[in-house]
């Protein structure tokens, strides 16, 4: 089990405890809300569906470089689908997935998205929520 304070100059996250595969603990004091989630992961700026396909009859481009999204609420748990957006890198170095909610370590960052996440915890624990809805 890992503590991690995730703290910066530029900017401060907030802290979350790693244990195993999964982050337990939500990030925020408030349930994720699951249709924010869906409109997050197909934002084109977010990328999630540059690489991952799903169930989005709507979108007529879907990545194939990554698993497909329908039922990841059945293959992995609310505590393993977080860690995967906070930083799959703990999971598979050599992962091409962004870690979303992480600061330190990272070598190629635009200068736009230097000292910040690419998602906050919010949007995080929304997309968290809609994942957690897919089920086979």
């Amino acid at each position: 089990m890992w503590l991690l304070p995730c703290v910066t100059t530029a900017q401060q996250l907030r802290p979350y405890v790693v244990t195993g595969d999964s982050i337990e603990e939500s990030l925020t004091d408030a349930p994720g809300d699951a249709t924010r989630g869906r409109a997050l992961v197909l934002e084109r700026t977010n990328t999630c569906i540059l690489c991952h396909s799903g169930p989005f009859p709507e979108e007529k481009f879907q990545g194939d470089l990554a698993p497909n999204l329908a039922g990841s609420g059945s293959r992995w748990s609310v505590g393993q689908l977080r860690l995967r957006l906070v930083d799959a890198s703990r999971l598979n170095p050599g992962t091409i997935m962004p870690s979303y909610y992480r600061l330190d370590g990272l070598d190629r960052v635009a200068a736009n998205w230097r000292g910040k996440p690419i998602l906050s915890a919010e949007q995080i624990e929304d997309i968290v929520a809609y994942l957690a809805t897919l089920r086979d």
